[in-house]
């Protein structure tokens, strides 16, 4: 038997070491933060996405009491382009989160299993990665395409 080892490559680095399109794609998703509709968790998640045309499109977190109904940030701001530009891929990703404190999250704030997911389907559809920006107020993560996040996916391109 061998032993195969799958690691994420990441960059770690600073709001002031973005490009300015980036900084302003991640202050998108702050702002939808404060969107969110989170009554039962108290965790509000905005997202924002950058498409290849510069047209940006937001989205925030959804809770419903009959959960699983509600629906996340990034799943939100992906769909929602999805609907209105079908045929244009989306460039970046930037998810922002506030703790149930109400404050911005110290760690940047990664997507849940569902959201990778979709994340990897609007790569595939695109077959292109997309640039994905993980806010916290101690750094931001920069990652270049889902894949470096989940290696084994369900869906290649």
């Amino acid at each position: 038997m061998k032993e195969v080892e799958l690691k994420s490559v990441i960059q770690e680095c600073q709001m002031k070491e973005l490009t300015a399109e980036e900084q302003h794609l991640i202050k998108l998703a702050i702002e939808a933060t404060q969107r969110s509709y989170a009554p039962y968790s108290n965790f509000h998640v905005g997202a924002a996405v950058r498409l290849d045309n510069g047209i940006e499109v937001i989205g925030c977190n959804q809770e419903n009491a009959a959960y699983p109904s509600g629906l996340c940030a990034e799943r939100t701001a992906l769909f929602s382009a999805g609907a209105q530009y079908p045929d244009t891929p989306v460039q970046m990703l930037a998810i922002a989160a506030r703790g149930t404190d109400g404050e911005l999250t110290y760690e940047p704030t990664g997507p849940c299993g569902s959201c990778r997911q979709v994340i990897i389907e609007s790569e595939t559809r695109a077959q292109a990665p997309i640039r994905i920006l993980l806010y916290g107020r101690k750094c931001v993560y920069l990652i270049d395409g889902i894949r470096k996040l989940m290696p084994l996916t369900f869906s290649d391109f």
